[in-house]
């Protein structure tokens, strides 16, 4: 799974830090058409992380929603190069995330699967390590297709469907999963009602959850910011692969870090964190302290990235694993959605700094949210 998700990032993050600027340079739009191709994609994924995570504990399968949903994905993704309004990137984008919505939840159940309990912070860690790592590659391609090989945004678009390719033969004959665990007669149906089923616990964390994305947009707002302040396409691209160099290394520690300490008490820290950097972010406005922040804010997905995966591994029954994780994933989907509009929509009405701060402010929110509800929880080194 680390080498699948490897090739996708190199064929995403070829697209992804050049999204910003093909819709404004080339297709004319702005931030608030931005935000809504950002939010409703997002949601759409977050809607069907739910569901794959219901049918997969149902079947007790991961591997069809792995393969489909990293197909469809791959080999859509590249078709934003065709587009010539920005509703079609919406299209596209849409389509890309529902490959995203239906592979997520299985997979990271998949990896908890075959993961001891004690171990699961580094294994999410290599696995969001390699992931990572495919984002630095990805806009380095990217630069060498503009700059040396000439190719216009469409083009490098279009010629990343060819890690797709290697996406979907991998997973066809690679990609093997272990034989069910789950107890007979647990779960009696696809049926929604499993969500109700779920710990106290388990909800009070999603609860924190929701309100600290609220306040996390897009990381395309990032990208759009250091475009105002003056960083070229190839700029914006080699610093977006710079940036993944940082949350590599990050992720890939913070994982060993969470199974130490227990993820609970570092993911406190990382919100923490992240409400510093965005308050940076909205306050510097010069192009080396836009690129110095930009760069410190990789270290945020290290403190986190790992540790909410290990937390809900922790906090979810055994036998409702795809479920719980469709519900974190879900979460954090349908609360991207109001996050990246209204992120938008203050952006173009107060400017970035008020759109920043808001963002800082509900960070802040969900820490006291988290600490007061479960804080007890955390004096354990397990969660």
């Amino acid at each position: 799974m680390g080498a699948v998700s490897f090739l996708t990032d190199l064929s995403s993050e070829m697209i992804y830090p050049l999204l910003p600027v093909f819709l404004t340079a080339v297709l004319g739009a702005g931030a608030i058409q931005l935000g809504i191709i950002e939010g409703i994609a997002e949601a759409t994924a977050s809607i069907l992380k739910i569901v794959a995570g219901l049918w997969t504990d149902k079947i007790q399968r991961r591997k069809p929603f792995v393969l489909f949903g990293y197909s469809i994905s791959g080999l859509t993704r590249p078709l934003i190069g065709l587009a010539n309004i920005w509703p079609a990137v919406l299209i596209f984008r849409f389509l890309d995330r529902v490959g995203k919505g239906l592979r997520t939840s299985p997979r990271d159940a998949l990896i908890a699967d075959v993961t001891e309990s004690g171990q699961r912070g580094r294994a999410y860690g290599l696995h969001r390590a390699m992931d990572h790592a495919g984002a630095v590659l990805g806009p380095l391609v990217a630069i060498v297709l503009l700059k040396w090989a000439h190719f216009s945004l469409r083009q490098v678009f279009l010629a990343a469907v060819i890690p797709g390719i290697f996406v979907v033969i991998l997973l066809a004959w690679g990609l093997k999963e272990p034989s069910a665990k789950t107890a007979p007669g647990i779960i009696s149906g696809f049926s929604f009602r499993s969500l109700f089923l779920m710990p106290r616990d388990f909800r009070l964390f999603m609860g924190s959850i929701f309100i600290f994305t609220l306040g996390n947009s897009t990381d395309a707002f990032f990208l759009l910011r250091l475009t105002d302040a003056g960083v070229s396409a190839a700029g914006v691209a080699f610093l977006w692969s710079m940036h993944h160099v940082v949350k590599m290394i990050s992720t890939y520690w913070g994982g060993h870090f969470s199974d130490r300490v227990g993820p609970g008490k570092l993911l406190l820290a990382g919100w923490v964190y992240y409400a510093v950097i965005y308050l940076l972010f909205g306050i510097f406005s010069s192009l080396a302290m836009s690129i110095a922040i930009f760069l410190l804010y990789g270290i945020y997905f290290g403190l986190t990235e790992p540790t909410e995966k290990a937390l809900v591994s922790h906090l979810a029954p055994q036998d409702l694993r795809g479920t719980g994780f469709g519900i974190y994933h879900g979460v954090i989907g349908l609360g991207s959605l109001p996050a990246s509009i209204v992120f938008g929509l203050i952006w173009k009405a107060w400017g970035s700094m008020a759109a920043f701060s808001t963002g800082a402010a509900l960070a802040a929110l969900a820490c006291i949210f988290l600490y007061f509800s479960l804080g007890k929880r955390f004096e354990g080194a397990e969660v």
